[in-house]
């Protein structure tokens, strides 16, 4: 993918999450720990501002909640890095903007409230959502790019984040959850095409089934806007006219629609590939017939070597002279 498409990418996920019943999915579905149980969608408020640093607002994108659990406020912040390649910076990256968040809640903060005893900046829980081809090798906690800390743990900032590698979630855990988050990350996943066809035909069933009108409207914008970029070329072009012309239908249709589409461009393209094959074969055969006849062997020995007809050789002996 190119940055653009990129950018897209992570906007088109950001516009998912952005809905707060799709987060309480995600959170739900994909975080095992026990506090997720403590959040309640109606508490959760989605913060309108990014704290994304200038030179990487073309290659990714973010979201902040805020939710309040047993009087604390807590924030989560989701950096949605949908790109090829794992950075390395990734810890750095995350202080820096945790850091701008804490900066920001402090700014709009009275000072006779900051001041007090009891006053608490809200934690903040740090989430990646990966979908690079390669596994993530970069550090998951803050410390372990610190030189020397091994020698002072207690006396160095510390944290973990969650990370959420796509394309190494589990199909069959993910067909499980059955919601609008994970057919998503079913079809971002790095499968062949005959895989997607499959797919589509379980995640229709999904989003019919379980999808609010609210779910079903950010899905369709999700696979219209960034599903057409898994394809290139004239594929593609014919898979974003189809989503456009089936925008209107209910979900389960466009779905249907799509991997129907799908399963005709991936018979024309076996087609197309089988026919060149033969057009390879076919003229390696004329070439082999050429070199006999130049080096002057018989009709029926080359009919004999070559597995050829008397028609074939007397074409071949025609374009010679010709």
């Amino acid at each position: 993918m190119d940055d653009n498409i990129n950018h897209e990418h992570d906007l088109g996920y950001k516009h998912i999450l952005s809905h707060k019943k799709n987060f309480m999915e995600f959170l739900r579905s994909f975080v095992k720990k026990d506090w997720v149980d403590l959040i309640k969608e109606e508490n959760l408020i989605l913060i309108d501002k990014e704290f994304i640093q200038e030179d990487f607002k073309e290659e990714e994108a973010d979201i902040v909640y805020k939710v309040n659990i047993d009087g604390k406020d807590i924030i989560f912040y989701i950096l949605l890095e949908l790109q090829s390649k794992v950075d390395f910076r990734m810890p750095i990256r995350l202080l820096m903007y945790m850091t701008e968040i804490w900066r920001d809640e402090l700014k709009n903060t009275k000072d006779n409230i900051k001041k007090r005893k009891d006053y608490r900046l809200p934690a903040i829980i740090p989430i990646v959502l990966y979908n690079g081809k390669n596994n993530w090798t970069a550090a998951r906690n803050f410390k372990e790019i610190l030189n020397g800390y091994e020698l002072f743990e207690d006396n160095i900032i510390d944290f973990r984040y969650l990370l959420f590698d796509i394309n190494r979630m589990d199909k069959e855990e993910l067909i499980e959850i059955a919601n609008v988050v994970s057919s998503i990350f079913l079809l971002d996943q790095n499968v062949e095409v005959d895989e997607i066809i499959n797919r589509l035909k379980i995640i229709g069933k999904i989003i019919k089934k379980g999808a609010t009108k609210e779910q079903e409207k950010a899905f369709r914008s999700w696979i219209i806007n960034i599903f057409r970029n898994r394809f290139k070329g004239e594929v593609k072009d014919n898979i974003y006219e189809l989503l456009i012309e089936t925008s209107k239908m209910e979900v389960d249709d466009m779905v249907s629609n799509l991997g129907k589409k799908l399963e005709e461009e991936l018979k024309h393209r076996e087609e197309k590939g089988a026919q060149h094959e033969r057009d390879k074969i076919k003229k390696e055969q004329i070439e082999r017939i050429k070199k006999a006849l130049k080096r002057g062997y018989s009709i029926e020995i080359i009919m004999e070597i070559l597995e050829v007809s008397v028609e074939e050789i007397e074409k071949v002996k025609e374009q010679l002279v010709n």
